[in-house]
């Protein structure tokens, strides 16, 4: 699969809008200013194509991109961002919650969180829905380039352990600043797609 031959195809802003045309879908997700944007961007090696707002809460609807008419990556709305009214935080919920009623339609989720600080309650909430739905999903644990040496290994497990993490559930330190990591996401997400 070539991650170069890459088109955005659409946003769906209700359920009805979603894809499901039997092709496997990359679910990436994760809080406001984690930087879901900026992975997406070094997985894909393209400078702009997800948007990387200076604010955060950019995205705001399901996002469609198709990788060589072979799979989609699906950008979902970031959540967790203050400065949002209260509707707009529910109507992003009762979205979320449509997307992962139907557990088939995701392939992989790719769940992106802060290496340097302890997963909030949120993020546990999004690591809870991709266990309780079966899932196949990885963790990706970015802005590592902002951590010393020392701190990677202690913190690596504080997230795996704050977001019970079963064993087997793959945890990829990752900078999309320096692209640590990528070869590794990118390999998970091939496997996937694969299957």
């Amino acid at each position: 699969m070539n991650l170069q031959k890459v088109e955005f195809i659409k946003s769906a802003a209700q359920p009805n809008a979603f894809l499901a045309d039997g092709l496997p879908q990359v679910a990436f997700a994760g809080k406001s200013n984690v930087g879901k944007s900026s992975v997406l961007n070094c997985v894909l090696q393209r400078k702009n194509f997800a948007r990387v707002g200076q604010k955060p809460g950019k995205t705001i609807h399901i996002n469609y991109f198709k990788i060589e008419n072979k799979a989609y990556f699906v950008d979902l709305p970031g959540y967790g961002y203050a400065q949002v009214a209260q509707a707009e935080k529910e109507r992003w919920g009762k979205l979320m919650e449509s997307y992962f009623a139907e557990p088939d339609r995701i392939t992989l989720g790719v769940m992106i969180v802060d290496a340097r600080h302890e997963p909030t309650k949120l993020d546990c909430v999004m690591a809870e829905l991709f266990l309780s739905c079966g899932c196949e999903f990885v963790v990706v644990a970015n802005k590592l380039d902002k951590l010393k040496k020392s701190e990677i290994e202690p913190n690596m497990a504080r997230i795996r352990t704050t977001l019970k993490l079963p064993d087997n559930t793959l945890l990829i330190p990752f900078s999309a600043e320096k692209g640590t990591g990528r070869s590794e996401l990118v390999s998970a997400i091939m496997k996937s797609c694969d299957r």
